[in-house]
């Protein structure tokens, strides 16, 4: 399968003869980055805002989802886990969705704008995740140092990070060096996309994959 990065939250995620996934399309009006002009079968929104639901971006009327729940389209199963917005202390707190996104046993789990360390219970729920997209520049979300206590929780073979400042930006985040330190890696050299063959060729160990941003 191959995941490319739009930016922001925003991947696409396909497999040859399986349903394509798009992730969190914005409105580039409102966070900047080039306008999207995406297809996709399956579009998933992590919450409400315009940096993360612009689904009018996504052409070809893809099936979308919005919340939590289990959905199978297209040979792609997807499970919507809500994580912010359901604590009785902060009713007004945005709920947040995350997707987990199994394709014929491959796992992504993208996060989307989660700004709080899951619990064990709440991972172990969530089984093996093969590549985790991982929010790292705060803005609403999780900061470096969170992110990278969630991916030691998470245990991931590959991290993805999203959601960081980059120049084609204008949402006030945090630049990707910030999380590239706290994990104790230098600057990696960033590739088009990130394309696996089969579980068997996933690292042991968790390794960072760092994507560059594609054009919409």
């Amino acid at each position: 399968m191959e995941i490319t990065w739009y930016g922001h939250s925003c991947f696409r995620l396909t497999e040859r003869n399986l349903a394509t996934v798009v992730t969190d399309p914005y409105d580039s009006k409102q966070v900047g980055y080039s306008p999207l002009k995406l297809k996709a079968d399956i579009c998933t929104v992590s919450h409400d805002s315009p940096g993360h639901n612009f689904t009018s971006a996504v052409k070809s009327e893809p099936f979308l989802i919005t919340g939590p729940g289990e959905f199978e389209i297209g040979g792609v199963f997807i499970t919507g886990v809500q994580t912010n917005g359901h604590s009785k202390k902060s009713p007004e707190e945005p709920r947040n969705t995350m997707y987990l996104i199994d394709y014929n046993g491959l796992t992504i789990l993208h996060l989307g704008d989660l700004n709080r360390v899951p619990t064990q219970s709440e991972v172990e729920d969530l089984g093996t995740i093969n590549i985790a997209l991982v929010p790292v520049g705060a803005g609403g979300s999780l900061t470096a140092v969170k992110a990278a206590e969630v991916i030691s929780i998470l245990e991931p073979n590959i991290v993805i990070p999203m959601h960081f400042a980059i120049p084609e930006s204008t949402a006030q985040m945090e630049p990707l060096s910030r999380f590239m330190k706290e994990m104790g890696l230098k600057d990696l050299e960033s590739q088009p996309s990130l394309k696996v063959t089969s579980i068997n060729t996933l690292p042991e160990e968790t390794q960072v994959v760092v994507l560059q941003y594609q054009n919409g």
